[in-house]
């Protein structure tokens, strides 16, 4: 369904198993800066009437889950902790050449949310099919979920918004190829994506 290149190596959640605190602190972030891109949509594109609604909902989803997120950080005693830099979300949006129409790109940040939105979906499924604390088993598998939903949402609005379905695609394959690249060499470090 994802449509990802490459899976993420499965002893990637034996980094996270001995991380817990490093892995929360880092999604919860992730989910904060997703918010931020939700609003930052809406200040960018406000006569995207479509896009300007579906960024309201998403930003306050996306805020809600920083909420559980750091609530399941303070349920184990500890601090939210420091803004970490995401490597991966910074080498991701390398892909697309700056410049273009206004359109194109919005199209461009509509698919790198996408595929952001994809590979977390990714990570959340093996989760919570393969770490051994059970409380997070069940929160990744609900938050799985809801980015897989986010990804499709991100991606029908890129087909809708591109001037052609088709040049949206290739760019979207070229992006998926890009990305398998860029996992080759991610998978080790403590953090959501990297």
């Amino acid at each position: 369904m994802l449509g990802l290149k490459l899976p993420t190596d499965p002893r990637w959640v034996k980094i996270v198993e001995k991380n817990i605190h490093e892995i929360l602190t880092d999604h919860a972030f992730c989910e904060q800066k997703a918010a931020s891109t939700a609003i930052s949509l809406i200040i960018r594109y406000p006569e995207e009437s479509e896009l300007v609604e579906a960024m309201i909902a998403l930003a306050q989803e996306e805020l809600s889950h920083f909420e559980m997120v750091h609530q399941k950080i303070r349920k184990r005693g500890w601090v939210l902790g420091r803004e970490r830099k995401d490597q991966y979300v910074r080498d991701l949006r390398q892909f697309f050449p700056n410049g273009g129409s206004r359109m194109d790109q919005l199209v461009h940040q509509l698919l790198y949310a996408a595929m952001i939105e994809a590979r977390s979906c990714e990570r959340f499924r093996l989760l919570s099919e393969s770490i051994d604390d059970k409380d997070l088993q069940k929160f990744y598998k609900k938050l799985m979920i809801s980015e897989a939903h986010h990804y499709t949402l991100f991606l029908k609005l890129a087909r809708k918004y591109g001037q052609d379905e088709k040049i949206v695609n290739k760019k979207w394959n070229l992006l998926l190829e890009f990305e398998a690249k860029l996992m080759v060499q991610m998978g080790k470090k403590k953090t959501m994506h990297g």
